[in-house]
């Protein structure tokens, strides 16, 4: 049987998007100015992504949603997209994850509140039965996905004997974690990094892994310290290419030594209109490089340009666009200095 396609599995998300004139200190007000709802997580955020970059395809899903009107939209919005959701739980009793969003206006910058709801569910026993042709199985988002973060006596955290299972079926695995302020990096994602083909995070969470602070002290992105916590997540397990992305860019480095370079493109500050989803636009853009086996500094250049357009809308995926016309983005755009 020919493998072909992505799956996307992990947290889905009914993401209450405000857009507010600025972030408030405790016990002040800010205002309102506009607001929509929409849907996030790594599997919706990918798989919609993926499903408007190229209708051919193939795209899976999997994770656990409540019979909610929240796991509605999530199954409307699959089936409105042609992804086959036959690992995608829906179950009485628990809600649909959901997230409150705070933009500001002027920035783009996010704070988030968000209820687990049926994410914290999903356990070992979904992952099981899968059988799909895919190529590529992405989970998202370790940290956030309370079962699979827990301790396993033979793997460290379960998430790993996941992975390990998956990989021995053998799909290319590929990762993506949350970023938090905590300790859990090095009990919850390191144990899991000898089961990951292609790890795909920002600076923070590589930063975080690897114990390494990524930017200096004025906030800008150490270059060296960033290529040297790439080597380090492969040096600790990781088997073929470590991908961290930011603002300025992004950095890719492969088992073999192939690495590359990306600066961002160019966005004037009335185009951007949320960052909801960024990374996952981007983590997009690197899963079909992958797919179609493209080398490092051509995936890093359609990841960025699919990221960039994703700033133009406040929902995670309102801005996806089709591969011919990211393509065109990334000729038109200047990238920066």
């Amino acid at each position: 049987m020919e493998h072909r396609g992505i799956m996307s599995s992990g947290n889905w998300v009914v993401d209450y998007v405000k857009i507010i004139d600025h972030l408030p200190e405790r016990n002040m007000l800010a205002s309102i100015l506009g607001q929509s709802v929409g849907l996030g997580g790594a599997p919706h955020n990918v798989l919609v992504g993926l499903a408007v970059l190229d209708p051919s395809l193939p795209l899976f899903a999997g994770g656990m949603i409540g019979k909610d009107a929240g796991g509605e939209l999530v199954i409307e919005a699959v089936d409105n997209h042609k992804v086959n959701r036959r690992f995608l739980y829906q179950v009485e009793g628990i809600s649909t994850s959901y997230t409150y969003v705070m933009t500001e206006s002027a920035t783009g910058y996010r704070t988030f509140f968000h209820h687990r709801g049926a994410n914290a569910f999903l356990g070992p026993e979904h992952f099981k039965r899968i059988d799909v042709p895919a190529r590529i199985f992405h989970l998202g988002y370790l940290l956030l996905l309370d079962l699979l973060d827990s301790p396993d006596p033979d793997f460290g955290v379960v998430a790993a004997g996941v992975l390990k299972r998956l990989s021995e079926q053998g799909y290319k695995v590929s990762v993506d974690v949350i970023s938090e302020e905590s300790d859990r990096y090095q009990t919850v994602v390191l144990p899991c990094l000898p089961y990951i083909d292609y790890l795909i995070i920002n600076e923070t969470e590589a930063g975080r892994i690897c114990g390494l602070p990524v930017r200096g002290t004025s906030g800008e992105i150490d270059h060296s310290t960033l290529v040297l916590a790439a080597k380090l997540l492969i040096d600790k397990g990781v088997r073929d290419t470590v991908v961290i992305h930011f603002p300025e860019g992004g950095y890719a480095l492969s088992k073999t030594g192939e690495e590359a370079h990306q600066a961002s493109f160019v966005m004037e500050p009335g185009e951007i209109k949320g960052t909801v989803g960024a990374g996952d636009a981007f983590c997009a853009g690197m899963l079909y490089a992958f797919h179609e086996n493209w080398l490092l500094a051509r995936g890093l250049e359609l990841a960025n340009a699919n990221a960039a357009i994703s700033l133009t809308h406040p929902a995670s995926t309102g801005a996806a666009k089709s591969l011919a016309e990211v393509l065109d983005f990334a000729r038109s755009r200047p990238v920066r200095g």
